[in-house]
């Protein structure tokens, strides 16, 4: 029987894949086969990375990108196009958060929220689907979204608006570039335990919401594999539009 997940012959590009999330989503395309540019901001980060996927078989590619800078981004995908050829899936991951009362929050943090997690997912799909739709071959692009951009809570209001943007930016680009044979689909995480936010999930609040999903748990990185070979591969071939939270049952929770 085909693997419907076999990513081999495939090139990818996960941005923000320096750690947390982004290294294990590049570490999971690696493994289905799939030659891997990881892209961030801190080279060596990213280099580290790559060395991971290396040391494991996998193929991987070194990219030092900005997403919220349309030159950064235009010289990433040539380099990748120069050492692994046409990009046919990206995992738009790059993202940033601010915990700040909204009537407090300053343009600056604003701007920087909305610069990554907004402009930079557009600049790359964009630039992208550009590229997929000259190549002729379609490709798959994955948005990283997050339950708060279809459920609120407080404090995060910068960062919940730019991932609500994000979910119907990702449902108006599969609208447009379906004809290119393009698809673009999003995940929508809960509450994983990563960088930006392993400090409040310790602290007394982060403890209150993690009793209220569902599943009553934080979810682990080996939770989002299924649903990301799913939008990268043939397996998800007639999917686009689809925004998926996985959040142990969170989003549904009203609670």
């Amino acid at each position: 029987m085909t693997n419907l997940f076999d990513l081999s012959g495939k090139t990818a590009l996960v941005t923000g894949a320096s750690g947390g999330l982004g290294r294990h989503f590049a570490l999971t395309l690696a493994k289905a086969g799939a030659h891997v540019a990881v892209a961030a901001r801190r080279e060596d980060k990213v280099a580290a990375v790559v060395a991971e996927i290396t040391e494991a078989g996998g193929k991987g590619l070194a990219i030092s990108l900005d997403v919220a800078d349309q030159g950064s981004v235009a010289a990433a995908f040539d380099a990748i196009e120069a050492t692994a050829g046409s990009v046919d899936i990206i995992v738009n991951n790059a993202g940033v958060a601010a915990r700040d009362s909204a009537l407090d929050m300053s343009e600056e943090t604003f701007d920087w929220v909305m610069d990554t997690n907004l402009k930079g997912v557009w600049n790359v799909a964009q630039a992208g689907a550009q590229r997929m739709a000259k190549a002729g071959n379609g490709g798959s692009i994955i948005n990283i979204a997050s339950i708060l951009g279809i459920r609120v809570a407080k404090g995060v209001s910068a960062y919940a608006v730019s991932k609500a943007a994000v979910v119907q930016m990702t449902k108006a680009l599969a609208l447009e570039w379906a004809r290119y044979k393009i698809r673009v689909n999003g995940i929508a995480p809960g509450y994983f335990v990563t960088d930006i936010n392993r400090e409040f999930l310790a602290s007394e609040a982060g403890q209150e919401i993690v009793e209220r999903i569902p599943q009553r748990r934080t979810g682990n990185p080996v939770d989002l594999e299924g649903p990301l070979l799913l939008l990268a591969s043939d397996a998800g071939a007639y999917m686009t539009g689809s925004v998926i939270p996985v959040d142990g049952g969170h989003v549904n929770n009203s609670v």
